[in-house]
């Protein structure tokens, strides 16, 4: 597969995961009558983005993005695809609620990215594997509490490798959601993300056929890879078009492998802007 390709590949994850969490974002419920109605069992669409983000946590080279793709919401009672990825919901009440699903994320190639000059690329990782969350408030008028704990344990797979295991990523997330006036709607997520070994080496190991003299062979381990703090803004111009933005942050503070060659940074900074058009939906309302 060609590097455009992947790269192509690698940005409709990213830039449809921000559109789909921006549509699918939770009313509250000090949100007007008519923004809380059912919302419908599917839309289509087409979403405009651009994003930027570094290549990896600590790495001081970014990749960014930007086009048009299009995307597809599907609020089933079992099957879900919204949020950025797409889950089986195997168990639901009105506190917790356990699905298994799938996500992505970037890649990048070496050659774009210095510290790793020689080394192999890092591909588009898919994430897969059981997700509970935890209602710590009453759920709004769509099902979603405005105040929740979400505890996704995944194995990271190469799409760019045959699916080779990668991994395995633990992110839990306090999580925070609520209507503004105007019509906007606000969110906010904040957490550590921890990796075991094997996904540990993939973003810090150096083996010793690619140590230089300013890159020494460093062995990765397990624990923390970085916290994250992210928040997004969203506003509806009616039914057929949405707004989007956001901003995560990591910081490697306390991070397992911080003394890695690889890290260049303490911390770095995702964010994107998104328009959203949806063109069709369906007539029947989701179940929930």
């Amino acid at each position: 597969m060609s590097t455009p390709t992947r790269r192509l590949r690698a940005t409709v994850l990213v830039l449809g995961g921000a559109a789909l969490a921006a549509l699918a974002s939770p009313a509250t419920a000090d949100e007007p009558a008519a923004a809380r109605q059912t919302p419908p069992l599917w839309e289509a669409g087409v979403f405009f983005g651009a994003a930027t983000q570094p290549a990896y946590p600590g790495a001081a080279d970014a990749t960014s993005r930007a086009l048009p793709l299009p995307y597809l919401i599907y609020r089933g009672p079992v099957l879900r695809v919204d949020e950025g990825s797409a889950a089986l919901r195997a168990l639901r009440t009105p506190r917790f609620e356990l699905s298994v699903g799938v996500g992505g994320s970037l890649g990048s190639s070496s050659k774009d990215v210095e510290a790793r000059a020689g080394m192999p690329d890092l591909g588009t990782l898919v994430e897969a594997g059981p997700r509970l969350v935890w209602n710590l408030a009453d759920p709004g008028p769509r099902g979603r509490a405005p105040w929740r704990l979400e505890v996704p344990l995944r194995a990271v797979l190469d799409l760019n490798d045959s699916l080779r295991y990668r991994g395995l990523v633990f992110a839990p997330e306090l999580v925070h959601e609520r209507a503004l006036p105007g019509a906007w709607r606000a969110g906010a997520r904040f957490g550590p993300v921890f990796g075991d070994e094997r996904l540990a080496d993939l973003f810090y190991g150096v083996d010793p056929v690619y140590a230089t003299p300013t890159r020494p062979a460093y062995d990765a381990r397990a624990g923390l890879i970085a916290w994250r703090a992210g928040a997004s803004l969203s506003r509806s111009f009616g039914p057929d078009l949405s707004l989007f933005l956001f901003l995560r942050v990591d910081s490697l503070a306390g991070a397992a492998n911080r003394d890695s060659p690889l890290v260049e940074r303490d911390a770095g900074v995702t964010g994107g802007i998104g328009l959203a058009w949806s063109f069709a939906r369906s007539s029947r309302p989701a179940s929930d």
